[in-house]
């Protein structure tokens, strides 16, 4: 994914939109720190259906019992 300055991507917006729509998102820079992505709707869209790993947990089907209990114990030895 290439980076474009804040006032070149204003300068060429069009440009950065075709590209981005042609599968070629921006990060847009502001000062040298990443701000912001440009990437077209269909991606977006995409993007937006992902699930976070917590929704994931949250929606697991199974009982309480089918989740087997967390050992205190190390799985194996620790070499110090």
């Amino acid at each position: 994914m290439r980076e474009i300055q804040l006032k070149d991507a204003k300068a060429t917006l069009s440009a950065v939109v075709d590209q981005a729509v042609h599968g070629n998102p921006a990060i847009i820079t502001r000062h040298g720190r990443k701000e912001a992505v440009v990437l077209s709707f269909e991606e977006y869209e995409k993007l937006k259906q992902v699930p976070s790993f917590g929704r994931l947990l949250a929606s697991f089907p199974g009982d309480e019992g089918d989740i087997p209990p967390r050992s205190t114990k190390p799985s194996r030895p620790i070499d110090l």
